[in-house]
């Protein structure tokens, strides 16, 4: 399978018209959203099952700071 670079893609997509281009625009952004999404569920599943399984620690910013100075 061949890889297109970057400038290859643009080139692409700027031979679209208008419409099209702003329709590509739209579902990029759609898409990243999801990705993110889906990103912050899985980090929040992560801290879930550390929380449950005692793997986190509560405290102050002092606390905090005090620990990580040693």
């Amino acid at each position: 399978m061949k890889t297109t670079t970057f400038d290859e893609a643009l080139e692409i997509i700027e031979s679209f018209p208008e419409e099209q281009r702003e329709s590509m625009v739209e579902i990029v952004k759609r898409r990243l959203i999801e990705e993110r999404r889906e990103r912050l569920v899985q980090t929040i599943e992560e801290a879930r099952e550390e929380y449950a399984h005692g793997e986190v620690r509560r405290g102050t910013v002092d606390d905090f700071m005090h620990e990580i100075a040693w």
